[in-house]
């Protein structure tokens, strides 16, 4: 059984109240949920934190015991180099995850220090684009191990 862990950032406790005409009105804690019973094949667990450290140790903490992260780092894309090199510490092949288009958003929103450490990127797919990575994780962890 694969186990997959998703992982958010800051703020993203809020979605489904907070800038609904970006992120929906749908609370991500719900759809993440309808994940976990979706996928009856997986593991799935979630993370989620405001603060750049627990975020770290958690993705520490993968190591050994899970096969796939999806990441949504919230603001900390674009500004910790330090959970970039976490990503690489724990060598778990790892897909980006953006809510919204960040390349349609302030140009600070359009770099990401964590893109580079990870195997895929999806962005502006809304609360989807947790589900499209989770698919792909699997397709990629199957490839490898045949």
């Amino acid at each position: 059984m694969l186990n997959i862990a998703i992982v958010n950032g800051p703020n993203l406790n809020l979605i489904g109240t907070r800038e609904t005409d970006i992120y929906g009105g749908e609370p991500l804690d719900k759809y993440l949920a309808q994940l976990q019973s979706e996928y009856k094949s997986l593991t799935i667990e979630t993370f989620q934190s405001n603060i750049e450290g627990e975020l770290i140790n958690y993705i520490h903490g993968c190591r050994g015991k899970i096969n796939g992260i999806v990441l949504n780092g919230g603001a900390y894309t674009h500004t910790s180099i330090a959970i970039a090199d976490a990503l690489v510490a724990v060598s778990i092949p790892t897909v980006e995850v953006h809510i919204s288009n960040i390349h349609a958003r302030e140009e600070y929103r359009r770099h990401s220090y964590t893109a580079a450490k990870c195997i895929g990127c999806i962005t502006g797919l809304g609360l989807k684009g947790y589900k499209l990575a989770i698919d792909f994780l699997q397709d990629y962890l199957a490839s490898k191990t045949s």
